[in-house]
């Protein structure tokens, strides 16, 4: 995979790559939008906390193909509001951390989720050569 950073746009503005090469052969997975839901049912209070769980669920599936935050090639979020952005950035953020080669990313602000707890949605696509 590779970085895509055309230098005719500007640098993105935060913690992603503009766009990903992926090179043809390489095994996708595409996770559903993951909320934050523990396995006995409860939600974590806020944006961040949320996002982290989210996050974790997104690296659990991708372990299920024997993958993790490093083959991710795009990341769709979103919160329902402005406020929550930071949070969810943070959480992204760290879950990136060790990553050398940044995923695309998208972050949207939308009226609601299924339960009026979610603040956070995110799913992820992944390839792996």
């Amino acid at each position: 995979m590779r970085m895509l950073a055309p230098a005719t746009i500007a640098p993105p503005f935060a913690r992603y790559a503009h766009g990903v090469e992926v090179p043809a052969g390489a095994r996708l997975v595409v996770t559903s939008g993951q909320l934050a839901l523990r396995p006995d049912g409860s939600v974590p209070k806020g944006a961040e906390a949320q996002a982290h769980l989210c996050l974790a669920n997104c690296a659990a599936i991708l372990a299920e193909a024997g993958m993790g935050p490093g083959d991710v090639i795009r990341i769709n979020a979103f919160v329902t509001a402005r406020a929550h952005m930071a949070g969810y950035m943070a959480a992204r953020d760290s879950w990136l951390a060790g990553v050398a080669r940044l995923p695309a990313s998208t972050l949207v602000i939308v009226q609601g989720f299924t339960r009026p707890e979610f603040v956070v949605e995110v799913e992820v696509t992944a390839a792996a050569v």
